[in-house]
This record gives structure tokens, sequence and C-alpha cells, in this order.
């Protein structure tokens, strides 16, 4: 079952909690009718995007197996038949779609489709096109939060969503900079050879300055103030600041860039995530 778990690729679910975004900055997390909505929609992309994951082993399998990390998929590794996979994959997306129809939102389940189809698109040949293959990535940072946003009935600031979309970018940039570094003839990813150090580099800089930027803004705009009648936003920006120097030293260093592995294997640095949660919920709620 182990490897059924690790193909679904359960510990990338921590993207998912996005969804919950829109609702937990309204102030309004545990309106039960809303919470069950996010809940629901929570659930619908964690098994849309293990469908993604799985075929994209599938669809990479052969690449994969001489990738000095990637060759422990369980696809990769053959522990996981294609044939399982394709079937796991079925089931899934059969599952994630009965959790959306409990939150249906006609706008919300086109987003989840365009999700699944531009992800798709991804694994079958966009991935290996410049730029294009980030900007996917992004995407679907930016559906999930829209996505949360529409089956709770929230409306979510403009600075917001500016902000994850910097990040996004950031973080996209950031793992195609450590895969080039750690794979830099692109046997792996065939992409990589587009993509100069030097372009990343600034890139990077100029995405993750954007980020702080754009959500420094949004904790001192006046409709965000007056909205939640606070005037403390502003203090979790030193928090984030020191969030995204703590990432972008991990990123600087052995890591291999990937988001969530970043985040899991540095306890200083989800110690800070945790630090901000806890700030933004003791001043949204208490």
């Amino acid at each position: 079952m182990k490897r059924y778990f690790k193909l679904m690729r359960v510990h990338h679910y921590i993207k998912n909690f996005l969804v919950f975004a829109a609702l937990a900055c309204s102030g309004q997390l545990f309106q039960p009718d809303k919470l069950l909505m996010g809940l629901a929609g929570f659930a619908a992309f964690c098994m849309t995007s293990s469908v993604v994951y799985i075929v994209n082993d599938i669809r990479d399998r052969e690449k994969d197996r001489r990738h000095p990390t990637k060759c422990s998929r369980p696809i990769a590794a053959g522990t996981v038949s294609v044939k399982s996979a394709w079937t796991l994959a079925a089931v899934l997306l059969a599952a994630g779609f009965l959790c959306n129809f409990l939150a249906f939102q006609a706008t919300a389940t086109l987003l989840l489709v365009v999700y699944l189809g531009l992800n798709l698109a991804y694994s079958f040949g966009l991935k290996n096109i410049p730029i294009v293959d980030v900007t996917i990535l992004v995407a679907g940072f930016l559906i999930r939060i829209l996505y949360g946003a529409l089956v709770t009935g929230i409306t979510i600031s403009n600075w917001l969503y500016l902000t994850v979309i910097a990040l996004a970018f950031y973080f996209s940039l950031g793992k195609r900079r450590n895969e080039l570094k750690q794979l830099g003839d692109g046997e792996t990813r065939k992409v990589l050879q587009a993509y100069p150090i030097s372009f990343l580099d600034k890139s990077m800089n100029m995405c993750l300055t954007l980020a702080n930027v754009f959500y420094a803004l949004w904790s001192m705009d006046e409709n965000t103030m007056s909205f939640y009648n606070n005037k403390y936003l502003i203090f979790t920006v030193p928090i984030v600041l020191l969030i995204t120097m703590k990432y972008s030293l991990d990123i600087e260093g052995e890591s291999d860039g990937d988001p969530v592995e970043v985040l899991l294997h540095d306890r200083v640095l989800l110690v800070l995530c945790l630090l901000y949660l806890a700030v933004m919920f003791g001043i949204l709620y208490l």
C-alpha cells in the first residue's frame, strides 16, 4: 500500500491547502457550511493532482530510471505496474470529480477541468517548452486559490493573487535552477538546455522581490485593514521576509528545489511557517 501512496505523492497534498487560503483569510474558516465546501474542494484537488502525478510518472518512466532520485519512484522502480497505475488514476479521477460534485459550483468545476487539462498537456509535451513549463506550474498554484475562493463563495484581494503568482514563479524557477545544477546535461529534462543559470537567478530575484512587495501592500492596504478591522497585519511582513530568506538559503544549497521537499526537510523553515500561521490565526480570529 505504501508504494501506491508514494505514487499518488500524498506528501504533495500540502500544496492543496491553498484551496483554504481564501476561506482562512476571510475570517470565516469555522463557518460549518463554508468549511464543508472547502474540505470537499480540498479532497477533489488531492485526487485530481494525484492523477496528474501518476500520468506524468507513466510518461516519464524511462527517463526517471536514469535520474539519481526519481529512479526510486514506484513505476520507474518497477514496484507498481503501468496497468495498475492507469487503474488507480481512473479511480482517483472518478473520486475527485465526485468530491467536486459535493461542492458543486460551475466555474469551480471548469477550473478543475482546466487544471487537469493543463497538467496533462504539460506531461505530454508542454514541459519541454521554456517559460511555458514554469507558467503551467504557476497556474496550478493560482487555480488552487481561485478554486477554493469559488467553492466557498469568498472574494480574495488582488494583492494576494499577485503575491501567490510571484511566489509560484519563484518556486518554479528555483526548481529548474537546482535541476540544472544537478542535471546540467538535460538528459532527464530536455527543457533545462534552454535555461541559463544567470537568467534563472535574475528572474528568481525579481519574482521574490515582487512577492514580498505585493504581500506588504496587501497587509497595509486600506481595504484590507477595513475588511478585517485590524491594523496589525503589517507585523506579519517580517515573518514572511524570514520565511523567504530561509527558503532562498535552502535553494542556494544542495536542495533539488522542490518546494514541498524543501519545506519538509528544513525544520527551521517549517517552524517559521507554523509561526506565521499562528500569528495570522491570532490576528484574524482572536
